[in-house]
C-alpha cells in the first residue's frame, strides 16, 4: 500500500499522519500511532476491549519470524479485508484503534514518571559532587 492509497482509505476517518516505518508506514492521528501498513497487510492497534471484534472477523494478530522463533504482537491485529470496501465502517474501526492506542499510552505514563524520579536524585548527587570538587580546588 502506498501513501496515497492510505490517505484515501482514511478519508472518512479524518486527517492522518503517515510516516515510513519498518517495511511500510506508521499511521497516526492526534500524535498517537494507531495503525501499521506493512507488506503483510494493514494492522490496527487493539486491546482487551477491541480484540474480540477482530477475533469475530477471523483476523489474526501481527506476527513476524526471527531465526529462532515466531513473535506474535498481540497489540496490532490485521484489519478485516471486507473493510477496504466500506470506508464508513473502516472509519469506525480506526476510531476504536485510536482509542485503544490512547488507552495504552495512558497505561505507560506512570512508568515514565517512576523513571524520572529515579534519575533526578542521581543528577542532584552529581551536582553535589561537582560542587565539593570545585570547593576543594578553589
Amino acid at each position: 500500500m502506498d501513501r496515497e492509497f492510505l490517505i484515501d482509505l482514511f478519508a472518512d476517518f479524518g486527517p492522518v499522519t503517515i510516516r515510513k516505518m519498518f517495511s511500510g508506514f506508521g499511521i497516526s492521528a492526534d500524535g498517537v500511532n494507531f495503525a501499521l501498513s506493512l507488506r503483510a497487510g494493514l494492522f490496527f492497534r487493539a486491546d482487551e476491549t477491541t480484540i474480540p471484534d477482530f477475533e469475530a472477523e477471523g483476523s489474526k494478530p501481527f506476527q513476524y519470524s526471527t531465526r529462532a522463533k515466531t513473535v506474535v504482537v498481540n497489540s496490532y491485529w490485521e484489519l478485516p479485508a471486507r473493510l477496504f470496501d466500506d470506508s464508513a465502517e473502516l472509519a469506525q474501526w480506526a476510531r476504536a484503534a485510536l482509542a485503544a492506542a490512547q488507552r495504552a499510552k495512558v497505561k505507560k505514563r506512570p512508568k515514565a514518571k517512576k523513571l524520572a524520579k529515579k534519575v533526578a536524585p542521581k543528577k542532584r548527587l552529581a551536582k553535589k559532587v561537582a560542587k565539593k570538587t570545585v570547593r576543594r580546588v578553589g
